[in-house]
């Protein structure tokens, strides 16, 4: 785990050092991600995104990399849950402002599992900090198995590493109101479908078809002096989900969601940003809390801007809720506008 957060930190460093250049204040959105968790990214749970949508004629473009480490062994008389593995997804997403006020767009992601490579450093992480080990110093390192029992009936393994297609997201939203300030306080109402593309005996997807629908907004401030901006930023929502594949009978059909951070930027060129995702439980018919509590995770990072177009965001995140979400993972952005 120390490779990973010295990675992380060294990138953020290059990037802060670099010879900045910003036109305009840097928009301070949250971060393109969402629980990372083997169970639930199958799903169509989306990243809360930016409260003011792409003007007419104009384009946004992001790939986005997470990699996240699992480690949950937890059983009771009926049930066993073992999750202890990485996960990679690479996503490409883009946003096109079609019309004034209405912005269409797509998500493809390629997920990729495997044994990786940063057990070790996260015991190092959690032993530094503090942090409960859980099952950590009995699992083996580098391994790959997703495995969930119930009532001696095997419903759910997965332990060969993959990388393919997984479920494709079609994307719109409508703002909803912008005051159209310099530091803009702003509110859209965006929604999302995501299609099975994915293989669910593989989880790069579910083999539902999930509807998201959410309200996100933000507020900007001016900072007296040379301080710069803050902003404030928020999302709340819900999704429907089919019947999909992954332990049919304890899926949920319905699912909240929400987010709430905020940021501050004291030069037009970087921003520092903390936020707050959680969402209802997405199984059911389980006494193991790992699969029927709600997540919520903390995010940490900021935003650096090489130009007025393209943007990077580094964030690391933290479960708050012990085993519903990863114990650790890197977010990495770069965004660019047309």
């Amino acid at each position: 785990m120390r490779k990973l957060a010295s990675f992380a930190v060294a990138l953020f460093l290059v990037a802060v050092t670099a010879s900045g250049v910003g036109a305009e204040p840097l928009a301070i959105t949250p971060f393109y991600t969402f629980n990372q968790n083997p169970l639930v990214q199958i799903y169509g749970l989306p990243a809360a995104e930016s409260a003011v949508v792409q003007p007419a004629g104009r384009g946004w473009g992001l790939l986005a990399f997470d990699v996240a480490n699992s480690d949950v062994d937890n059983e009771n008389a009926r049930e066993r849950l073992l999750l202890d593995g990485e996960s990679e997804r690479s996503t490409l997403a883009f946003r096109y402002g079609v019309a004034e006020n209405l912005e269409l767009g797509f998500d493809l992601p390629m997920v990729a599992y495997n044994g990786g490579i940063f057990d070790g450093f996260i015991k190092q992480w959690h032993r530094f900090f503090g942090l409960p080990q859980g099952n950590r110093l009995s699992s083996p390192d580098d391994r790959l198995l997703f495995l969930y029992e119930r009532d001696g009936e095997e419903r759910l393994r997965m332990e060969n590493a993959t990388f393919r297609l997984g479920d494709v997201r079609l994307n719109g939203a409508w703002q909803l109101y912008h005051d159209r300030s310099v530091n803009p306080r702003a509110l859209a109402l965006r929604a999302s479908v995501k299609l099975p593309t994915g293989s669910s005996s593989r989880l790069t997807g579910s083999g539902s078809t999930d509807l998201a629908l959410w309200l996100t907004g933000s507020d900007d401030y001016q900072l007296p002096g040379k301080w710069g901006h803050a902003t404030l930023f928020g999302a709340l929502g819900g999704m429907g989900l089919t019947d999909g594949d992954v332990l049919k009978g304890q899926q949920e059909n319905l699912v909240g969601f929400g987010t709430v951070g905020g940021g501050w930027s004291p030069r037009d060129f970087i921003a520092f940003k903390v936020q707050f995702s959680g969402h209802t439980a997405f199984y059911k018919d389980s006494d193991l809390s790992e699969l029927t509590s709600p997540a919520v995770q903390l995010l940490f990072g900021g935003t650096y801007a090489f130009t007025p177009s393209t943007t990077l965001d580094i964030a690391l995140s933290e479960d708050i809720i012990v085993g519903a979400s990863p114990d650790v993972a890197l977010h990495l952005a770069l965004g660019q506008r047309f």
